[in-house]
């Protein structure tokens, strides 16, 4: 038996053939057809042998776009923040409070795919979940929403919804210092297949809609998952390099410590959309200015450099040179607000792994002077200072994420194989 996994992207079409026992087949790559995402797809199955399964996840027309909706900003609408970017979810806008007119109109003109409505803990105060509940019933905000706030009062903000698509969750915050993640997660995740990929009209027929199981980041992320479970010392942490964003993916086998009210998952997600090497090259160069990476005279050059680069999205230099360093101060400044986000926790030991992912690295012959510049940065030092780096060549971790995810652990495992490393001496600090 065979399974082919697919990630269908804005702009590419992927493909891993994998064996019912994990093996790597084969791999295709094709561009996606936006006006009929069948077209790419069908191009790379033709790519590979027939397979007996096939399982997908897609981030095609820009993705799962979410909007929180919460209580209070440090505390429900931070939860729901935070569970919302473990989700797969790119978050657009967070609001906290009472909706008023205004909080409506910038809401709308977020353009989320789905909205995560939380508030209060379970038996506390429904005031405001309610009142929230109403303004988007009777505005008809015309996106899903995913309802994961106090349980009790549950029921009655499903009837000020009413004629609105809801999903209900278990409350995020049952109760002070406790974080529940998981209901929600999956909720999204049931509204993203429902819901949102029809609704993107990528397709004329119901075939797509049918063989996606999962949002693109949310198989990474489960990859990833799995990849810290395997017995490894130290969090793993994922960089995925791209034309517009800069993902950021870090987990560790089990959450550290007693959980506080806002407390992060043991899987993390992050999405820098100003960091990437084609369309968002120019606030890259900017960014990496901004915070003393490069000079003035590096920054100027860069910029000419990024601005060709987002005049010609496709274009594929001969010198790698300039888009490794473009790859490495992206990786640099994503890496460093995903530490300020997880409060620069990835457990004691930091980093044990670092997989970079994205064409750059996978095309490169080296990144042994990446990985030096991102050794040398002092705020990336003690997290990277025992990390093994390695390159995600044949982009695994999202097929092993869906493995994971159709309850194909074994394979998922031997997909990971790759990245097993022998025992590692401590770097000096």
């Amino acid at each position: 038996m065979t399974v082919l996994c697919l990630d269908i992207g804005s702009t590419w079409t992927k493909g891993a053939l994998v064996s019912a026992d994990g093996e790597l087949l084969g791999t295709a790559q094709r561009a996606t057809t936006q006006d009929e995402v069948l077209r790419g797809i069908d191009a790379v199955t033709g790519a590979l042998n027939p397979a007996d399964e096939v399982l997908a996840c897609s981030s095609a027309g820009g993705g799962l776009r979410l909007a929180v909706v919460g209580q209070e900003r440090l505390v429900s609408a931070e939860a729901g923040y935070r569970v919302a970017l473990s989700a797969g979810a790119r978050v657009v806008h967070v609001s906290a409070g009472p909706l008023d007119g205004a909080g409506v109109g910038a809401l709308r003109a977020a353009r989320p795919d789905v909205v995560l409505l939380v508030g209060g803990t379970d038996g506390g105060d429904d005031s405001v979940l309610l009142h929230n509940a109403r303004r988007l019933g009777a505005n008809r905000v015309a996106c899903p929403v995913v309802l994961a706030g106090n349980a009790e009062a549950q029921p009655r903000a499903l009837e000020l919804l009413a004629g609105r698509t809801v999903v209900r969750a278990g409350n995020v915050l049952p109760d002070v210092g406790e974080l529940n993640p998981d209901p929600a997660r999956r909720a999204i995740r049931e509204v993203f297949l429902a819901h949102v990929i029809g609704g993107k009209r990528l397709s004329r027929g119901t075939r797509f809609r049918d063989v996606v199981r999962a949002v693109t980041p949310d198989a990474v992320l489960g990859g990833v998952s799995r990849l810290a479970a395997r017995d490894r010392e130290g969090a793993v942490l994922v960089v995925d390099v791209g034309g517009a964003t800069t993902d950021v993916y870090s987990a560790v086998s089990t959450a550290e410590g007693p959980e506080t009210t806002v407390a992060l998952p043991p899987d993390r997600r992050t999405v820098e959309g100003d960091l990437g090497m084609r369309w968002s090259a120019g606030t890259l160069v900017a960014e990496a200015h901004a915070e003393r990476l490069v000079g003035d005279a590096e920054a100027t050059a860069l910029r000419a450099e990024a601005d060709s680069r987002a005049a010609r999205v496709d274009w594929l230099p001969e010198d790698p040179a300039v888009d490794h360093r473009l790859a490495a101060l992206a990786v640099v400044l994503a890496v460093r607000r995903h530490l300020r986000l997880v409060d620069g926790r990835l457990g004691p030991r930091g980093a044990g792994l670092l997989v970079l992912s994205g064409g750059v690295f996978r095309h490169a012959e080296s990144v042994d002077g990446i990985e030096e510049t991102l050794r040398a940065d002092p705020v990336l030092r003690p997290v990277l200072r025992e990390a093994a780096v390695l390159v995600d060549r044949d982009y695994v971790l999202a097929p092993a994420g869906l493995l994971a995810g159709a309850g194909r652990d074994g394979a998922a495992d031997r997909l990971l194989s790759r990245f097993d490393l022998p025992a590692r001496v401590p770097r000096p600090a």
